[in-house]
């Protein structure tokens, strides 16, 4: 399914915001997280860049290691099921399941969309 172009690129947006939200999400987790400063300074900053981290090596659009789309779409699972539960964690359930239904129907759009196009591109190579 490929989306008419206004609509991939609102989603494209929209996935960029997500990817701020769940570190934002993962940070405020950190620096309330902990029992002490140093804990909270360690989790607030570690958090978020463990997860740029990964999502830079494996999942971003020029990530640094190619890999096949079902651990690319593990590593999306691990960062933004991070940051719901972040969000859960810091007492905001229902922002949470917002957060994560919004990622779901986000994700799915953008795998679908991504996966029409190289089809496409393919289909016109040969």
């Amino acid at each position: 399914m490929r989306l008419p172009g206004p609509l991939h690129a609102v989603n494209e947006g929209l996935a960029f915001l997500l990817e701020l939200v769940a570190l934002a999400a993962l940070a405020w987790w950190g620096f309330t997280t902990g029992g002490n400063v140093l804990a909270h300074i360690l989790l607030g900053l570690g958090a978020p860049i463990l997860a740029m981290a990964l999502w830079g090596a494996f999942a971003a659009p020029r990530a640094k290691y190619t890999v096949p789309l079902p651990f690319v779409l593990l590593v999306k699972a691990v960062v933004f099921g991070s940051g719901a539960l972040a969000l859960y964690g810091v007492g905001r359930p229902v922002l949470a399941l917002v957060f994560a239904a919004v990622v779901l129907v986000n994700t799915v759009l953008a795998t679908l969309d991504r996966e029409a196009h190289f089809r496409s591109a393919r289909n016109q190579s040969l």
